[in-house]
């Protein structure tokens, strides 16, 4: 078993500015269950380098938003905790 942590869990990466500097072009993008196939969702993909980017399928003429892993991470764990409710 690996000691390396997964991108979710990982708290160190490239700093805002350097994710900024990635292609995110080629990156396998996921959507939420919620969206219902309708193209009006919010996809999301992991740098392997760490951190994550988000879409807006319904306007990709807008940029997209990038986040540390240690910023992806508090907003997971502000989700977990009913932060958002």
């Amino acid at each position: 078993m690996s000691n390396t942590p997964e991108p979710d869990t990982a708290v160190e990466g490239p700093a805002k500015d350097e994710l900024y500097a990635l292609d995110a072009s080629g990156l396998k993008r996921r959507t939420s269950s919620f969206s219902q196939n309708n193209g009006n969702c919010v996809e999301v993909a992991s740098f392997p380098e760490g951190g994550r980017v988000l879409t807006d399928s319904k306007r990709p003429d807008r940029n997209d938003l990038r986040f540390t892993p240690a910023e992806w991470k508090a907003f997971i764990a502000g989700v977990k905790a009913g932060e958002f409710d």
